[in-house]
C-alpha cells in the first residue's frame, strides 16, 4: 500500500458506474488536497507532515511483523507442539472429534463425509453442521495433524484480524501508526483474541474477515474498483463457510450500513457521489454479496433442507433468543476485566463465561479522543460511534427494550441466542475510534483537560476497586451459585483496578508528551502501539491455554479398546454422575465426543443441532430422560454404559471391566445392559401411525419393537392394516456385513416372509436409499426416528446408503459462484489497469 494511496487526500471517484473512471481529474485532486490542507492549516497544525515523516519504510511489512510478534506472544507454545484447547473449550469437548473424523474421511476417500453415525443415533454431517467443513482451514488439516491445524487456524486468524484491520484503516485514509494501533486494538482485544478460550473458531474467523469485507466494500463503492466486487463476493463466501450464521448476519449488517454510508456521505475531502452513481454502486455491492452467499451453498443448501428436522425448527422463542445477553454491569469488564471474574472466577448472571470482554484501558483512552476529530474525520467518527452504540445495545440483549426491535425486525433472530456475540463488532468499532484517536494524539491534539479527566477517572475506579465497592457491586448481582467467587475475587479486582490505571497513565503520558513537543510522533507511535499491545496481552494471555497433543488427550484405554472391537454394532451411553468417583473437568470421554475419535457410536454426545425427533426420543426437553428406559435401549441399539460409578444401579447390568483410568484422568467402568438391543431387526408387520401415538408407543416399556414397525403416516411405503392382535416376533437373524458412515450392508439368515419390515437403529433423514437384493426399495421413517424398509417376500440382501442430492446441487452452485467471482476479480483487475493507463 503506497503512501499516496493511503493518504487522507487520495482522490475519490464521482463517476456514474463502477466501470467508469475511478479517479477524478488531477486538478480536482489538487483542489481537494488544497482544501484539506487549508482545513489543517486553519487550526495551526502540521499533523499530516508529522505523520508522513514518522512513517517507516515498507510499512505493510513492518505492520505484518508487529502483528506476527503480537500473535506469537500469545501463541508461542504452538511452536513446541502445544494444542490450543483447554477443558472448557468446545474444541476439546467436541470440535477435535468433528474435524478429525472429517479430515480422516477426506484423506481416505477424497471427499467430505455426509453422515456422522457416532453421535445421537446418527445425523447428517454437512446439514447438521460440524464446524469449518469447507472453510479453507480444512486444507491445513490435510497438511498437518488435526490438532496442529486447529491450533494454527486460531493463530493465523488472530494475525489476519490485525493485518486486515490495518489494510482497511490505511485505505480509509489513516497513516501508519494510527492504522497499526487500530489493528492491535482489534486483534489482541478480548472479543477477538479471547475467543480461543471457549474454542469459538467460527466466531474468530468471522471477526478476522470483517475488516476485509469492509475494505472491499470501500474499494467497490467509494473507489469504483471493478475487481473489488469479485473480491467482495469471494470474501463473503469465506464468511458463509466459517460457518457461523449468527455472526455472519452481524457482519452483513455492518457491511450494509458501511456501504450506504460510503454511497451517500462525503469523503474526507468533501467529495460526494452523485445519487445515480451511489445507487448503481450499492446495487453492485449488493449483487456481490448475493453472489458470495450463493458461494456458500455447499454448506447452507443442506442446512436449509435440515431446518425443519432440527431442534430449532420454527424458532425457540423470546427467552431462548435473549439467553446469554450481556448483563449491563459487565460493561465494566471492558475497562476492568477482573470485575465479574476471569474465567473460572466468574460471578455474573450468565453462570458460564469463558470469553473475554476486555477492550483495553489504553484503547478506551484513545477511542474517546476520536470524538474531538476535525471535519476530515468527523463523519467517520460519527459512523463508528453510532455503530458502537447500536452494537452495545444489541449485545445487552434482553436487558434493554432495544432488543424487542431486533427480535421483531431482523430475520433469523428467533433461531439464535447469545446477543452478546455482537461484542466483536463493539471491539471493531472501538478499534476504529482508537485509530482516529491515535491520529489526533500524534498530531499533538490531545488536550490537557481530556488527559487529566482520564487520570482522575482511572484513580476513582482504582480506589473503588481497592475499597471493595466494586466487589460489593459484583456480589450484589452475582448468580447465587457463584456468590462465593465474588469475595474470592476481591484481591484480583483491586490489583486489576491499578493495572488498568497504569495503562491509562502510560497512555496519557504519551499524549501529553506529544502535545507539548517532548516526544516525536514516531516515538509516540511506537510507544502507543506497545502500550496497547502489552495492556491487552497482559489479560488475553490468560485465555490462551494450551494442552498436550491430541494423541495424549484422546488416548485409548481398555474400555475404549473393548468398544472399538465389538463383533456386532452397539452403542454406548456415557454418564458422569455426581455420586460416582471424581471426574476430570469436561472429560470428553464422559461429557463430550471423545469416543467418536475412536469410532465408537454414542447414544448421545455433545453437539446441539442433532435431529429434533431424536431429541424428543431421548427426552431432551421433557425433563424425563429415557436413558434408564429399556424400550429406549431397544430402539437405539444401546448395549453399554461407560460411567464413573463403581456399581451401576440398573437391574441386569453386568460389569465388563473397570476401574480404568481414561486419558483425562477419570476412573471409569464399562457395563453391559440387559437385552440384546440389536442394531437392526425384522418385524412381521408394518403399519402407519401418527407421530404422537408412535412416540408414546415406542417408549412404553411394554412395547415389543420386534413385533411391529410403526411407519410415518405421511410416508408412501406399503404397509398393512392394524390387526386386532400383533403377530409374534420372527425368529430371523440379521447379519452385519458392513456398518460404515453412510453405508450399511445387511443380510438375513433366511428369506423374509411376506409383509415383513426391516428396522435399522440409525436415524432416518432424506438421503437414505435402500436396495434389496440389488433392486431399489422403498425406505421411510419408522419407530418415530429410525430407518424402516418394507421387505419384498423372499428378500435377503439389504444395502443402505446415504447421499444428499441437495449437497451436490449446493456444491455445483458454489463452484459456479466461485468461478464467476474469480472471473469478476480478474476481469476487474484488467479493466481497472486499462482505465488507469488511459
Amino acid at each position: 500500500m503506497s503512501s499516496r494511496e493511503d493518504s487522507p487526500v487520495a482522490v475519490r471517484t464521482t463517476g456514474s458506474h463502477p466501470t467508469e473512471a475511478a479517479e477524478s481529474t488531477a486538478s480536482a485532486g489538487r483542489r481537494a488536497a488544497a482544501r484539506l490542507a487549508a482545513e489543517r492549516g486553519s487550526r495551526g497544525r502540521i499533523g499530516d507532515a508529522r505523520l508522513a515523516a514518522a512513517e517507516p519504510p515498507f510499512p505493510l511489512g513492518i505492520a505484518a511483523l508487529v502483528y506476527a510478534v503480537a500473535t506469537l506472544l500469545l501463541g508461542y507454545q504452538a511452536l513446541g507442539g502445544g494444542f490450543l484447547v483447554n477443558p472448557m473449550s468446545d474444541q476439546y469437548i467436541a470440535g477435535y472429534a468433528f474435524r478429525e473424523f472429517g479430515a480422516s474421511w477426506l484423506r481416505q476417500t477424497g471427499g467430505f463425509p455426509l453422515w456422522n453415525p457416532y453421535l445421537f443415533g446418527g445425523m447428517p454431517y454437512v446439514a447438521a453442521m460440524h464446524g469449518d467443513i469447507f472453510y479453507p482451514t480444512f486444507v491445513l488439516r490435510m497438511l498437518m495433524p488435526t490438532d496442529a491445524a486447529m491450533t494454527w487456524g486460531f493463530i493465523i486468524h488472530v494475525f489476519l484480524a490485525g493485518l486486515f484491520t490495518y489494510g482497511f484503516l490505511r485505505r480509509v485514509g489513516l497513516s501508519f501508526f494510527p492504522a497499526l494501533v487500530g489493528g492491535l486494538a482489534y486483534m489482541v482485544g478480548g472479543n477477538v483474541a479471547g475467543l480461543v478460550s471457549p474454542g469459538h473458531d467460527g466466531k474468530l474467523y468471522i471477526a478476522a474477515l470483517l475488516p476485509l469485507v469492509l475494505l472491499f466494500t470501500y474499494r467497490a463503492v467509494r473507489d469504483a474498483r471493478f475487481w473489488a466486487y469479485g473480491a467482495l463476493a469471494l470474501t463473503v463466501t469465506l464468511a458463509v463457510l466459517t460457518p457461523h450464521p449468527q455472526l455472519l448476519q452481524y457482519l452483513l449488517l455492518v457491511c450494509g450500513a458501511w456501504a450506504v454510508f460510503l454511497a451517500f456521505s462525503a469523503d474526507a475531502t468533501g467529495a460526494r457521489l452523485d445519487r445515480r452513481s451511489a445507487v448503481i454502486r450499492l446495487g453492485g455491492a449488493l449483487g456481490a454479496v448475493v453472489l458470495g452467499l450463493l458461494g456458500g451453498a455447499i454448506q447452507f443448501a443442506p442446512v436449509f433442507q435440515y431446518a425443519p428436522w432440527s431442534p430449532r425448527a420454527g424458532g425457540k422463542g423470546w427467552e431462548h433468543a435473549i439467553s446469554y445477553s450481556m448483563p449491563p454491569e459487565e460493561l465494566i469488564n471492558t475497562y476492568l476485566p477482573q470485575f465479574s471474574g476471569l474465567l473460572e472466577r466468574y460471578t455474573g448472571r450468565n453462570v458460564i463465561h469463558f470469553h473475554s470482554e476486555y477492550i483495553g484501558a489504553a484503547v478506551l483512552v484513545l477511542a474517546g479522543l476520536a470524538f474531538g476529530a476535525g471535519a476530515a474525520r468527523r463523519r467517520l467518527t460519527l459512523f463508528w460511534g453510532i455503530t458502537l452504540l447500536v452494537a452495545v445495545l444489541w449485545a445487552l440483549g434482553g436487558f434493554t427494550p432495544f432488543y424487542h426491535l431486533v427480535y421483531a425486525l431482523v430475520p433469523g433472530t428467533k433461531y439464535f441466542r447469545a446477543p452478546s456475540t455482537m461484542l466483536y463488532v463493539v471491539q471493531f468499532a472501538t478499534a476504529m475510534l482508537a485509530a482516529i484517536g491515535t491520529e489526533r494524539a500524534l498530531e499533538g491534539r490531545a488536550g490537557t483537560k481530556y488527559a487529566i479527566g482520564w487520570v482522575v477517572a482511572g484513580l476513582v475506579i482504582a480506589f473503588l476497586a481497592t475499597s471493595g465497592a466494586l466487589t460489593n457491586l459484583a456480589a450484589s448481582v452475582a448468580d447465587p451459585r457463584l456468590a462465593p467467587n465474588a469475595e474470592a475475587n476481591r484481591g484480583a479486582v483491586m490489583l486489576g483496578g491499578w493495572r488498568s490505571f497504569l495503562a491509562v497513565a502510560a497512555t496519557v503520558g504519551v499524549l501529553l508528551g506529544v502535545a507539548r513537543g517532548a516526544i516525536r510522533a514516531s516515538v509516540a507511535g511506537w510507544a502507543l502501539a506497545a502500550i496497547v499491545a502489552l495492556d491487552l496481552w497482559s489479560i488475553e494471555r490468560l485465555y490462551w491455554r494450551f494442552s498436550a497433543p491430541a494423541a495424549q488427550l484422546y488416548a485409548t484405554n481398555p474400555a475404549i479398546e473393548y468398544l472399538s472391537h465389538l463383533a456386532e454394532p452397539g452403542r454406548v451411553a456415557t454418564l458422569a454422575l455426581q455420586d460416582g468417583l471424581p471426574v476430570a473437568p469436561h472429560d470428553p470421554d464422559l461429557s463430550g465426543d471423545g469416543l467418536m475419535v475412536h469410532r465408537v457410536r454414542q447414544v448421545e454426545g455433545y453437539h446441539g443441532n442433532e435431529l429434533g425427533r431424536y431429541q424428543q426420543l431421548y427426552g431432551a426437553d421433557t425433563g424425563q430422560p429415557q436413558i434408564v428406559n429399556p424400550a429406549f435401549w431397544r430402539l437405539t441399539n444401546l448395549q453399554f454404559v461407560l460411567t464413573n460409578l463403581a456399581e451401576l444401579p440398573l437391574e441386569g447390568a453386568t460389569k465388563v471391566l473397570g476401574p480404568v483410568k481414561d486419558a483425562a484422568g477419570s476412573t471409569v467402568f464399562l457395563y453391559r445392559l440387559p437385552g440384546s438391543n440389536p442394531a437392526a431387526w425384522v418385524t412381521p408387520l408394518g403399519v402407519k401411525a401418527s407421530d404422537a401415538s408412535t412416540l408414546a408407543t415406542v417408549l412404553d416399556p411394554r412395547f415389543d419393537a420386534a413385533r411391529v414397525a410403526l411407519f410415518d403416516s405421511a410416508s408412501t411405503v406399503a404397509t398393512q392394516p392394524v390387526p386386532q392382535q400383533l403377530p409374534a416376533a420372527l425368529d430371523l437373524k440379521v447379519l452385519f456385513r458392513r456398518w460404515d458412515p453412510g453405508h450399511i450392508s445387511l443380510e438375513l439368515d433366511r428369506p423374509a416372509p411376506a409383509g415383513a419390515s426391516l428396522v435399522v437403529s440409525e436415524n432416518y433423514y432424506p438421503g437414505w436409499r435402500a436396495r434389496v437384493d440389488g433392486r431399489d426399495a422403498s425406505i421411510a421413517r419408522a419407530d418415530y426416528s429410525l430407518i424402516g424398509v418394507p421387505l419384498p417376500t423372499g428378500s435377503r440382501q439389504i444395502e443402505l446408503t446415504f447421499d444428499s442430492p441437495v449437497y451436490h446441487t449446493g456444491k455445483t452452485i458454489t463452484l459456479v459462484a466461485l468461478a464467476v467471482a474469480g472471473l469478476l476479480t480478474l476481469a476487474g483487475l484488467a479493466v481497472d489497469r486499462r482505465r488507469v493507463r488511459g
